[in-house]
């Protein structure tokens, strides 16, 4: 069964928007009658019948409605896009499948892409949302500027950089092992050329811990990956 995603079918009377009701009734050919699941983003997954088939305005009915409480073990990743953007959405959809809570795009001093297109993100992102049948769709922000990230308050438990100076790093596999269950996770990935001495100085000045994720140079949406998937399977690890 298909599922289309509409963050306010609870407030706009069980209206698809615009984009998913031409999905719905023109592409898929879904007719009166039939049943959909649509998801809200917001942890809430609802078994609907259509009601009026239209592809500008889709009316549904509501028959049943799952919910799930959100996770506290958020996975926060603050990373630079690619100066290739099919790159960057490539780590946008992976990161979601895996299972990311939070992204926020950062502008460091080696950024070869200085500026996104967010609604194009979102779009990809919420794709891969229904795709990997999740309840919660991962928050993406603005791209901000590193020093400006830094110096916000952030509530995640751990803190991680990740970046390539040959500085004393531990593995971060190993270090998110070390956490408690609960705990939240932020995890700064830099651009192609590496975050600045600067910017590593004072991300640890605010308390963030140096990682490795590893032997082998990543590129920074391999590297995003291999956060995220590190996150996971800590979490499946102490469960």
């Amino acid at each position: 069964m298909q599922i289309f995603y509409e963050p306010d079918i609870l407030a706009n009377g069980g209206f698809l928007n615009e984009e998913e009701a031409k999905h719905c009734i023109k592409v898929l050919r879904h007719k009166a009658g039939d049943e959909i699941y649509v998801i809200d983003g917001k942890g809430s997954r609802f078994l609907c019948q259509i009601a009026e088939a239209s592809p500008k305005s889709c009316k549904l009915d509501i028959l049943k409605t799952e919910k799930e409480a959100p996770s506290v073990e958020q996975c926060h990743i603050a990373i630079a896009p690619t100066k290739s953007i099919d790159r960057f959405e490539w780590f946008l959809e992976k990161s979601t499948e895996i299972g990311v809570d939070k992204i926020t795009p950062i502008l460091c001093k080696q950024s070869e892409r200085k500026r996104i297109k967010l609604p194009r993100l979102e779009r990809v992102i919420i794709a891969a949302t229904k795709q990997s049948q999740r309840l919660w769709k991962p928050d993406i922000r603005e791209l901000t500027d590193i020093y400006s990230f830094l110096e916000k308050d952030h509530p995640e438990t751990r803190k991680y950089i990740a970046h390539c100076e040959e500085n004393e790093k531990k593995e971060l596999f190993s270090e998110l092992q070390k956490g408690e269950p609960g705990d939240s996770v932020l995890i700064l990935i830099g651009p192609e050329g590496d975050f600045s001495s600067e910017e590593i100085a004072k991300a640890l000045s605010k308390g963030f811990q140096p990682v490795s994720l590893g032997k082998n140079r990543l590129r920074t949406e391999t590297a995003g990956i291999a956060a995220c998937m590190s996150v996971q399977l800590t979490r499946s690890y102490t469960k």
